[in-house]
């Protein structure tokens, strides 16, 4: 969880994690020094709690991150680095996230502030330059965030970046060039560019449809127009659209005084076709839909420095889990892609084969356990049965001893007044319940 300065061209680098760190960056030893956990929801007992950890399976058990570990709660932490801005340089956010949760519901994002920063008071509501990272929600949100934060507004992204799902180790690289330009990162593959300009809606479109323009007297904006080669066939209106069955007869049983002047049914007429519809062309003076011409917005002022972002001092991450489980680590903060890139090559990828045979090792693990606690369950409910089918073996044996016992005649029941009987009807019910 190291926060450094790597180079002249390097803004900051803030390492989340206690392993060995390229350029001689690391050691666990501090990092709670370095970062500062918010009192953000302490109060209403909704602030989750950090753990510093290489998770429950992983490629480098040295590389430790900072994981959230408590559900249904609120997470916020931030450190501090030197005050920079990118203005006229490229700026480069990155860091690995691994959602060892199965993430259903919660962000695994970070954010850039610039600014006085109360670090003890850092939540939801502290306003932000950058927020970038996944966020998973259910089925329908599934995506990476990318939010610019200009004069006070966010600023989503417009273009669709899926994100990651599993539950591994993942880098996310956010890339801001000085000619507002952008890419997209996840493991070291660009997942999407192009200009902030275009896929933000951070600066008033350059032009904007004519309020004052109306729509010509002549425009013909029908696409289609009847064929006035299309007539309507004469006596077509006359066609009924039901006709008397000719092959109905009069039931012989019909009596006209009792039931009424028999009249046939009707059917459905086979010659009528519907109400009359004239057939449709192709309008050969038509000109399209008008639209008013554009005319240069008024509003527009074009902003050089679009992309850039002034006294960036803290790196942040805020957030909400449903169930607890995400670990982030190795944040950097710098303006060279390629250092980045080599970065994420001997963080994550030189490590990820070895976290991925740690995770199915763990998986494996943890099938044979669901099975065998599946095996001992169908076990005790058999035994369970196997009680029950005796407990109902002796109650019907009971129940048949008490039957012949009553079908017995009086006079063979010998007890003077004086002797007590061997065992009454009552005390063979007794004798034979205490037995259940």
């Amino acid at each position: 969880m190291a926060i450094r300065r790597r180079s002249s061209t390097a803004a900051a680098a803030a390492a989340a994690g206690g392993g060995r760190r390229p350029g001689g960056a690391g050691g666990a030893d501090g990092w709670e020094d370095r970062w500062v956990k918010s009192e953000w929801k302490k109060e209403d007992n909704t602030a989750g709690e950090w753990n510093h950890t290489s998770g429950k399976w992983n490629g480098d058990a040295d590389n430790k991150g900072i994981q959230t570990s408590e559900d249904y709660r609120f997470y916020a932490i931030s450190a501090k680095f030197p005050e920079f801005s990118n203005k006229d340089k490229t700026l480069v956010l990155q860091f690995s996230v691994k959602h060892e949760q199965k993430l259903d519901c919660g962000g695994g994002y970070v954010k850039l502030l610039g600014g006085d920063v109360d670090q003890k008071k850092f939540g939801g509501d502290t306003p932000y330059s950058i927020m970038f990272g996944p966020d998973i929600c259910g089925y329908a949100t599934k995506k990476v965030h990318a939010i610019l934060t200009k004069n006070g507004k966010n600023h989503l992204i417009k273009k669709d970046v899926a994100c990651e799902t599993d539950q591994l180790t993942h880098v996310y690289t956010l890339i801001i060039r000085p000619d507002a330009k952008y890419s997209i990162l996840i493991d070291n593959t660009e997942k999407q560019s192009g200009s902030i300009y275009d896929d933000w809606d951070i600066l008033p479109p350059k032009k904007k449809r004519d309020p004052e323009a109306k729509k010509p007297e002549d425009w013909d904006d029908k696409e289609y127009i009847p064929d006035p080669e299309h007539k309507k066939p004469e006596g077509y209106d006359d066609i009924p659209n039901e006709i008397t069955d000719p092959d109905a007869t009069k039931p012989e049983d019909w009596d006209d005084e009792e039931d009424g002047e028999w009249t046939a049914p009707t059917i459905p007429n086979p010659e009528y076709k519907g109400p009359w519809k004239q057939k449709t062309i192709k309008n050969p003076n038509y000109k399209g839909k008008w639209k008013a011409p554009l005319i240069p917005n008024p509003d527009y002022k074009d902003d050089p420095y679009i992309y850039a972002f002034d006294s960036l001092n803290h790196i942040g991450i805020e957030l909400w889990q449903v169930k607890s489980g995400t670990l982030f680590d190795n944040i950097l903060i710098t303006d060279d892609p390629e250092y980045a890139k080599k970065f994420a090559e001997e963080t994550w990828a030189k490590h990820k084969d070895a976290e991925k045979a740690a995770f199915d090792e763990a998986e494996k693990k943890r099938l044979e356990e669901e099975s065998a606690n599946s095996k001992i369950d169908d076990d005790d409910g058999n035994a369970s049965d196997d009680e029950d089918d005796a407990d109902n073996d002796k109650a019907e044996l009971i129940a048949e001893q008490n039957k012949d016992s009553s079908d017995e005649k009086p006079q063979d029941i010998k007890v003077s007044a004086d002797e007590k009987p061997e065992s009454s009807k009552g005390d063979s019910y007794a004798e034979k319940k205490d037995e259940l």
